[in-house]
């Protein structure tokens, strides 16, 4: 099918789905889980098609990224069920207003329609975002990068037979066909077509669609993630959250790309995070991570030295770029300066300056002593993600089902006039 007969499938599937009731939707979730797992080695035959084509194109990181694992297909199934057990957001009454007339005014949560997403190398953002969307009453129009569309299609293909199996059309999910530049345009301008279009992926992608589109927009955000260590940081604390936010899984934008460090503690500190993340990783034969330092961490410690760029890169590898600044205040401002509002952490035991950084960072998720790499969906609360919105309106940060719908107010009378 052409990327145009798609849409308009799509847009036809909308009244079906405005028909559902929370259990029927909630019996196709389990539906699609269930394929998921049954097709598994079929997803894994095609996955392994893509990580070979990517070989020498990509890094290893995002290797990584595209790979799925018996585990991975596992929970994206889990992920699934998880959407199950949330509450149904859709017909909740926001806010009710009896006018002095009589008239009962409801302000009700409804679906958006179409929800399109244009996502690069995670294939599991398929499963996630087909569930949110069909949870929240909504029919999903996906177009993954070339680099997972096997993989992309052959978890489309299973978890519409999950659908069948429970009588709903397939055309509640849909992957585009087309991988060209052309069928992301074609989205981006699909005003009778598409309600809602959410980029996921790097900056180039993300700005494209800003700039480009003609239908309502998301921002998710490119993740130059920040830590500040405060003079009056724990540092066994610091060393700890940093390694984890920066090595767990670098390739995601929930990792930090920079540490700022107080000019007090850096010569105690410095030599501490070098260990952990340089001497312990090359000991323990796994990747070391290469600082990139500013002049001032460079008289402490060996690293690269960091260029001007660096401090407004999203590496996606095991990459930092580390600088010291000289209190709460610089390191407020340098975050301010190259932050892209994803999420931000301190690390103190100072209330006072514990306050203002969370106060004065203008990010969708501001940290304090705690790992970035917990801006998640899932760790939130909210079951799979469909993305993480860094701008303010209507969505912010991680985006779960209530993020999908949107509201209309339903008036009810007697035969009022005005």
């Amino acid at each position: 099918m052409t990327t145009q007969d798609i849409l308009k499938s799509a847009k036809a599937a909308v009244k079906t789905i405005l028909t559902l009731t929370t259990e029927q939707k909630n019996e196709a979730l389990l539906s699609m889980a269930d394929a998921l797992e049954a097709n598994a080695e079929f997803i894994l035959t095609e996955n392994a098609l893509d990580i070979e084509a990517a070989k020498n194109k990509i890094s290893s990181v995002m290797i990584d990224r595209l790979r799925l694992t018996p585990e991975r297909i596992k929970g994206m199934a889990d992920g699934i069920r998880d959407v199950v057990k949330l509450p149904d957001p859709v017909g909740e009454i926001l806010d009710t207003v009896t006018r002095p007339n009589g008239i009962i005014i409801r302000k009700t949560a409804v679906p958006m329609g179409v929800v399109a997403m244009i996502y690069e190398s995670r294939p599991n953002v398929t499963s996630d975002a087909a569930a949110l969307s069909l949870k929240s009453g909504n029919v999903s129009v996906l177009r993954s990068g070339k680099e997972a569309f096997r993989s992309s299609n052959a978890i489309t293909t299973a978890m519409r037979k999950g659908l069948e199996k429970v009588g709903l059309p397939e055309n509640l999910i849909n992957l585009i066909q087309d991988t060209s530049r052309e069928s992301a345009n074609e989205l981006m301008t699909a005003v009778e077509y598409v309600d809602l279009l959410i980029p996921r992926g790097g900056a180039g992608l993300i700005s494209a669609c800003v700039a480009n589109a003609k239908v309502p927009c998301i921002q998710t955000g490119t993740g130059i993630c920040h830590i500040y260590v405060d003079e009056s940081a724990d540092l066994t604390k610091a060393v700890n959250i940093i390694n984890n936010a920066k090595t767990s899984r670098p390739s995601v934008c929930n990792a930090c790309e920079v540490v700022l460090v107080n000019k007090e503690l850096a010569k105690e500190f410095l030599p501490l995070l070098k260990e952990k993340l340089v001497t312990e990783r090359k000991e323990a034969g796994l990747t070391p991570v290469e600082l990139r330092l500013d002049s001032y961490c460079s008289e402490i410690i060996e690293g690269k030295t960091a260029s001007e760029n660096d401090f407004d890169t999203e590496f996606l590898d095991y990459i930092l770029a580390v600088k010291v600044v000289n209190d709460v205040s610089e390191a407020i401002d340098h975050i301010g300066a190259h932050s892209t509002k994803h999420s931000d952490c301190i690390i103190t035991e100072n209330k006072e300056n514990a306050a203002l950084f969370t106060a004065l960072i203008d990010s969708s998720s501001v940290y304090h002593n705690a790992s970035t790499r917990f801006t998640d969906g899932g760790e939130f609360g909210l079951g799979c993600e469909i993305g993480i919105s860094t701008q303010k309106l209507h969505a912010r940060g991680p985006m779960g089902l209530k993020e999908l719908t949107t509201y209309k107010y339903i008036i009810s009378g007697d035969g009022q006039i005005r």
